[in-house]
Formats: C-alpha cells, structure tokens, sequence
C-alpha cells in the first residue's frame, strides 16, 4: 500500500475524538445520498420526457456495466478495507468485501459523468457530482474506504460512462426504443391514461 495512500487516508480519517454530530453527518452521507440515485431514476421515468428518459437509461445501462467491472476488479483484485488492515477509526459497519473501487462512488459518479454527456441533464449532473464529494469524503472519514478506492471508482466510473456514451446509437437507442419504452408503457398503462405519470 503505498506511502501517499496512506497519508491521505490519516488526513481524512476520523480522529479518535470525532465529534458524535460530525459522526452522524458522515454516516448519514455515506449510507443514505446514495438512495438519491434510485429516486432520480423511478422520478425521471414517470415525470420525464423523452429527452429526461434516454439519457437516464444511458446512465443506468453504464453504471450497471462499472458495477459489473468493479466486481471483476474485487476478484482479481481483493483490496483489504482499512479495518481488515487495520488502521485509522472504524465508525461504520460493514462486511469485509474488497474495497477497490468503491461501489457507492463508482454509481454516483457513472450516473453523473453519464448524464453530463447530455446537453439537457448537465445540471443534474452536475449535482449528482457535486453530492458525490461529501460520500466519498464520509466513507473515507468512517473508515470503510482508502482514497486510493474513490480514484479507482472515478476512473472507472468516468471510463465506462465515456465509452457506453460514444456507444448510444447502437447500444442505448434499440434498448430504449424496443425493450424500456414499450416494457414501461405496458406496465404504467393506467396511469399514463389518467395522465398521472408520463408517457
């Protein structure tokens, strides 16, 4: 583990004296603003047009696909977490899977460098990568991750975004077209008659 990971980690890390609000904050940071990623997903698609829906299945396609290759990173790659080390503050439970990439980020930030890639969701992009900082932050802080694992999850996250982007025609459009919009509209016929959600 190299030296400069390790020097981060001891500046971002919880001292042993946290205060118990600080503590609370970065576990409400680390656990819950993830959730916020589901909700744009169920919300964009039953409130959004069309040019909301595409983007948003492009995002969702790619971030499948990082979570997908950060678990073939985990088995080729099994990074300890800093508690199965261990050093630092541990705050926050969790199993001893392998840290690198960590997921929590690898999503948010799929999702948002996705969405980035569209003129007509760069400002929630933007904020999806904007509340993407305090979780990668918390989770560091908690002592569930090193820094080296929220640069794995940039770089993959921006890699797999980049790539099924410059894949959409051909990938995202049939998928849309064929499978998600009729699937949806199969599924929300009522409610799309009443007029309670999109079509």
């Amino acid at each position: 583990m190299n030296a400069l990971n390790l020097a981060l980690f001891d500046l971002l890390n919880a001292p042993q004296d946290a205060p118990s609000s600080i503590v609370l904050f970065a576990r409400l940071c680390a656990v819950q603003l993830i959730w916020l990623v589901p909700a744009l997903l169920v919300i964009g698609w039953l409130r959004g047009s069309e040019r909301l829906k595409r983007p948003l299945l492009e995002a969702f396609m790619a971030t499948l696909l990082a979570l997908a290759a950060s678990y073939a990173i985990g088995l080729i790659w099994p990074t300890p977490r800093p508690f199965m080390v261990p050093v630092g503050e541990y705050l926050l439970e969790h199993r001893a899977t392998p840290a690198f990439p960590s997921n929590h980020l690898t999503i948010m930030l799929t999702m948002g460098f996705s969405l980035m890639l569209h003129a007509t969701t760069r400002r929630i992009a933007s904020a999806l990568l904007i509340v993407a900082l305090p979780v990668a932050w918390a989770r560091v802080f908690l002592g569930v991750h090193f820094p080296q694992d929220m640069l794995g999850a940039a770089l993959l996250a921006a890699s797999v975004a980049g790539l099924v982007g410059a894949c959409r025609s051909w990938l995202v459009a049939p998928i849309y077209y064929h499978v998600a919009s009729r699937l949806y509209r199969w599924l929300f016929a009522p409610l799309i008659q009443r007029g309670w959600v999109e079509r």
